[in-house]
């Protein structure tokens, strides 16, 4: 079974301008063969998402005809323009929407859906989405459309931007994505606005995103981050954003658009494969978005430095917004036209220099949360998630079902490259039930193609074991497919389990249910609704790999050994020495050192020749 949405790098889909105009050339024949008498280019099975999607299509024809001067396009642009000014633009309040500030306010909005009290829940980003449809018809209908049409879409746009900030309240679905793009919409807006008023209209764009968004970022492995329905970032939505940060850096050049989206692309780095491969979100833990992520990360991988297009996204909508039957869908024809426009060139190799949150080297990777945890290790093609215990989650020593990795103190962190190897020491204080204080360190070494992880802790009471990941998903070449398997092994013996009870709660590798499934059958509210973060949380077992501890450790450690990326075993030695902590294998030795002047722990490495 493979992952619907983990499918190819983003910086796989050729972006070159016979590309592009390819993409274009096939958007015009399926509108010129849609398009109906009334003027219509909805897709035929639209319901939701409705409001903009006619006027989406409008504004890539004349994004088309701009470039192409296509003579049967200034016909088409012109009839279904007029079908959205006549049909699409709804300005008696929609019965039931919840969310306004000034009642018949005689604004125009756009509908999430057309039936009136239907579903207007989603009226506010539709009309988000509406008003940049309208931004790009009009930076493309010069020449294209006469004085009378043009004006009454741009007295429409003011009005869509009216409702938005002033009728209703702002971003109410807490939506980083949905409110960046608003804020993109007033900074187009106002370029075609008279000079006066344009310079309100940016400088409400502006003081929104500063008082609105900037001001409510949320914090997670270090970095500031626009919210997304109520978390820090959502694999799906957390790429868009980067989008309309790019965006509102380009037609603005506000620094500040560029400050954040440098933050938000460096935690994205972080957090993501180096094979692509993400999950988790407030709204989606496995959807991803496809060509609506290529401008922010192609944008700010190239600032960077990094290598953000080996982001896994859907290529089904690798170019456009479709239906199930490949059909063109207009919802985000805004995103394909900035990405069209923008000529950055996607940057191709890893960022330099160590990050905290993550470890890669090669075809290996680890991406760390923020209590400096694997939140996934990849090696070998394959990839795991932090298995869960008792209703506990993470990677680290078990002990009676206690699992030893949330830290109670201040978690430090040491990075080292040497002879070829790419390490990382993570040394955390952590509390038991017997409230006793204890050391975890975890020490990471990679070649690049395996895995080495060795977690030291002071002796504990009993039989530990080390809880070492839950093997969930492999690279099949070109897509992610599930899997309830990883090449992997320890010095101290391995065993793969399953949970032993059945139904939402506990998680078994081996069933076709992906991750993303499993968190909203335990979300508080329904798919696409609730959150599939903190559904996750209320998982109380799942498949997990344990390790036996390493028989010849010193006495008054427990040491547990794991190779992620091959099943032969491997010799290990851990002793201590007069320089500290000294572990060895057959193709390193690593000397966990005292800690320097300020409180870090040494690390030294070197490859064994």
């Amino acid at each position: 079974m493979h992952l619907p949405r983990q499918l190819g790098s983003l910086h796989d889909l050729p972006d070159t301008p016979q590309a592009y105009d390819a993409v274009l050339a096939d958007v015009t024949e399926q509108a010129l063969a849609r398009l109906t008498p009334e003027g219509s280019l909805e897709h035929p099975d639209c319901v939701d998402d409705i409001g903009d999607t006619s006027l989406g299509i409008t504004s890539l024809l004349a994004f088309a005809w701009q470039r192409g001067k296509d003579p049967r396009l200034p016909e088409a642009v012109r009839r279904s323009l007029a079908f959205h000014l006549r049909e699409r633009v709804y300005t008696d309040d929609n019965p039931g929407y919840p969310n306004l500030r000034v009642r018949d306010s005689g604004l125009p909005y756009a509908r999430y859906t057309l039936a009136a009290g239907a579903h207007p829940i989603g009226d506010w980003p539709s009309t988000v989405w509406a008003l940049l449809q309208a931004v790009n018809v009009l930076d493309t209908a010069d020449g294209l459309v006469d004085d009378g049409q043009r004006a009454e879409l741009l007295e429409v746009a003011r009005g869509y931007w009216s409702w938005l900030t002033e009728a209703t309240f702002f971003n109410p679905q807490e939506a980083g994505n949905q409110a960046i793009g608003c804020v993109v919409g007033g900074l187009m807006l106002a370029r075609h606005l008279p000079a006066e008023e344009g310079r309100r209209v940016r400088s409400r764009a502006l003081e929104l995103y500063d008082g609105k968004i900037r001001a409510h970022r949320v914090a997670d492995r270090g970095a500031l981050l626009p919210p997304e329905h109520g978390g820090a970032y959502d694999n799906n939505y957390g790429p868009i954003s980067l989008s309309f940060l790019a965006q509102a850096h380009r037609v603005s050049g506000e620094e500040i658009f560029a400050e954040d989206g440098d933050a938000l692309a460096r935690y994205l780095d972080a957090r993501l494969t180096g094979g692509g491969f993400d999950n988790g979100g407030p709204r989606y833990s496995e959807q991803h978005s496809g060509f609506e992520s290529v401008l922010g990360l192609r944008y700010f991988g190239a600032r960077i430095g990094s290598d953000l297009g080996r982001y896994r996204g859907d290529t089904r909508w690798g170019r456009h917004a479709a239906k199930p039957d490949g059909g063109v869908d207009g919802h985000f024809a805004w995103m394909l036209v900035w990405q069209i426009q923008d000529t950055t060139p996607w940057h191709r190799v890893p960022a330099r220099g160590p990050a905290r949150h993550q470890l890669r080297a090669g075809t290996v990777s680890v991406a760390f949360d923020s209590r400096m945890t694997p939140a996934v290790i990849e090696a070998a093609g394959s990839y795991l998630l932090p298995a869960a215990v008792d209703r506990q989650h993470g990677f680290g020593p078990v002990l009676d079902g206690f699992l030893f990795c949330r830290p109670m103190g201040e978690v430090r962190v040491r990075d080292l490259r040497a002879d070829g190897l790419t390490a990382k020491l993570v040394t955390k204080p952590v509390v038991g039930r017997d409230h006793v204080l204890r050391h975890v360190r975890s020490l990471y070494v990679t070649d690049g193609t395996t895995l080495w992880t060795t977690v030291a802790v002071e002796r504990l009471p009993g039989t530990p074991y080390l809880l070492a990941g839950l093997p969930y998903a492999e690279d099949d070449g070109e897509r992610v497919r599930r899997t309830a398997r990883a090449a992997v092994s320890s010095a101290g013996g391995l065993r793969l389990t399953h949970p032993e009870a059945e139904g939402d709660a506990y998680f078994d590798a081996r069933a076709e249910r992906t991750q993303e499934q499993a968190a909203f059958a335990l979300a508080a509210d329904p798919r696409g609704y609730g959150d599939p973060d903190e559904g996750w949380k209320h998982l109380v077992a799942s498949t997990a790999l344990e390790a036996g501890p390493v028989a010849d450790a010193p006495d008054d450690l427990h040491v547990f050994a794991v190779r992620y990326g091959i099943e032969e075993p491997f010799a290990l030695s851990v002793a201590w020495d007069e320089e500290g902590l000294t572990v060895r294998t057959d193709a390193f030795t690593a000397v966990l050192g005292a800690d320097d002047a300020r409180g870090e722990p040494e690390l030294t490495l070197r490859a064994v020749s």
